[in-house]
C-alpha cells in the first residue's frame, strides 16, 4: 500500500483513490485463495468420487463411510446398491451409493 501511495505522491495525485484499488486487489487475491483452497479440492474429490461410482458392479467388495465391508449384490437404480454384509449372507441391505468410500474389485486383486 506505501508503493501505491508513493507512487500517487510522485504523481502529484491525491492518494484517496488508491484506496478503491488496493481493496479490488484484496478482494480478488482472496477469491483466488478461496477458490484454490477449497472450491478446487471439493471438485476433484467429487470427480474422483463419480468416477468411483461408474466402476461400480455387482461382485465389487466395498468399504461403506462407516468402515463397514461388504459385497455389492445387486444395483437396482441410480441412487441405491444392495450390499450384503458378514460371512453367513442373510445381512443384505440396501443403502445409498454416497455412503461407499473404497471400491476393490475382485478381479484386480493381485497375491
Amino acid at each position: 500500500m506505501s508503493l501505491i501511495n508513493a507512487l500517487t505522491a510522485q504523481a502529484g495525485q491525491a492518494p484517496a483513490g488508491s484506496g478503491i484499488i488496493v481493496i479490488l486487489v484484496y478482494v480478488v487475491m482472496f477469491g483466488l485463495i478461496i477458490y484454490f483452497m477449497a472450491i478446487k479440492p471439493q471438485k476433484k474429490q467429487q470427480a474422483k468420487q463419480q468416477e468411483m461410482m461408474t466402476q461400480l458392479k455387482p461382485g465389487c467388495s466395498i468399504m461403506t463411510t462407516s468402515g463397514f465391508f461388504g459385497t455389492v449384490i445387486d444395483i437396482p437404480d441410480d441412487e441405491t446398491v444392495i450390499v450384503e454384509f458378514g460371512n453367513n449372507k442373510n445381512c443384505r441391505i440396501p443403502m445409498h451409493k454416497k455412503a461407499i468410500a473404497e471400491i476393490e474389485d475382485p478381479d484386480s486383486v493381485t497375491e
